[in-house]
């Protein structure tokens, strides 16, 4: 298990973001947005100096977390315009990947259909009839290209997508048959939306092989409200389950990044001082053995 950091959850200046993770001994370097630029749009020069830059300071990259496929709904085709400017996003991200060598690429899912499956009657007045027949064939593209490219992609369980909860995206990669280069960013805060109980429940639904990349915040969720409040790390309803799940990754020989994700302020705006607020009891859980 391995320990870093969204960048530009620190800065977007990318310089600075990595003497932070120096201050903290964070090694494994994450990459949203590089300046005012989302990953996959820079020039190939920047690119060049991004690389640089990380290699220099000893930054490897865990992931390209680019929001592919986010923004689109059930009414897309594969093919469709929208869903080929996607496509093509991804295509720059894995080339900017192969560049700054890193071994993952994140991809999201259409917006959220709230009811997918029913029984006695639901699936007649309240599923979303034929929703989630048609998340895999948009997915399925893009597993054939990072086939091609000879990278993995991750999944985010994302909020307000189709993929919220460790089991929708277990179901997703089962539905692709592509465990081989799709696997799960699981983001146990996101899926506290859906009230998916992150340990053992979500653990559980991907443990075995399927667990790609993690993101680590705190957040309270009031669903019968619509209001998501991101907390201090410990201080939301995460907080009683991250030492349990450290500990089953740990037991049971995770190898990847766990990336502290930092969008939390302490009501003034200011990220960094959010970062400085959590970083220490992120480490002191998630610190490998």
């Amino acid at each position: 298990m391995k320990l870093g950091v969204i960048t530009d959850g620190i800065s977007r200046d990318l310089a600075h973001a990595i003497d932070v993770m120096d201050e903290f001994e964070l090694t494994y370097a994450e990459l949203q947005f590089v300046g005012d630029t989302e990953v996959g749009d820079h020039p190939a020069e920047e690119i060049r100096a991004i690389n640089s830059l990380l290699r220099d300071r000893g930054k490897p990259v865990s992931c390209l977390s680019r929001h592919i496929f986010a923004g689109t709904t059930s009414a897309n085709r594969p093919g469709d315009p929208l869903h080929t400017q996607h496509m093509d996003a991804l295509k720059r991200a894995i080339d900017m990947a192969h560049v700054v060598g890193s071994p993952l690429v994140r991809i999201m899912t259409p917006k959220k259909e709230q009811i997918l499956w029913g029984r006695n009657g639901a699936e007649r007045w309240n599923v979303a009839k034929g929703a989630w027949d048609q998340v895999a064939p948009l997915i399925a593209p893009a597993v054939e290209l990072a086939r091609s490219e000879e990278i993995t992609l991750v999944v985010e369980t994302g909020n307000g997508t189709m993929v919220n909860s460790n089991y929708t995206a277990r179901k997703l990669i089962e539905e692709l048959d592509a465990a081989d280069v799709l696997k799960v960013l699981w983001d146990p805060a996101n899926n506290c939306w859906c009230h998916e109980l992150a340990y053992p429940d979500g653990y559980d639904e991907v443990k075995a092989g399927l667990l790609g990349h993690i993101h680590i915040k705190d957040v309270l969720v009031d669903t019968p409200r619509a209001t998501l409040e991101v907390r201090e790390m410990g201080h939301g309803q995460l907080g009683p389950l991250f030492k349990p799940m450290a500990d089953a990754l740990r037991s049971d020989g995770y190898a990847g990044v766990v990336s502290f994700e930092s969008v939390y302020h302490p009501g003034n705006g200011d990220f960094e001082a959010g970062f400085r607020a959590c970083i220490d009891r992120f480490r002191e859980i998630f610190e490998p053995a």
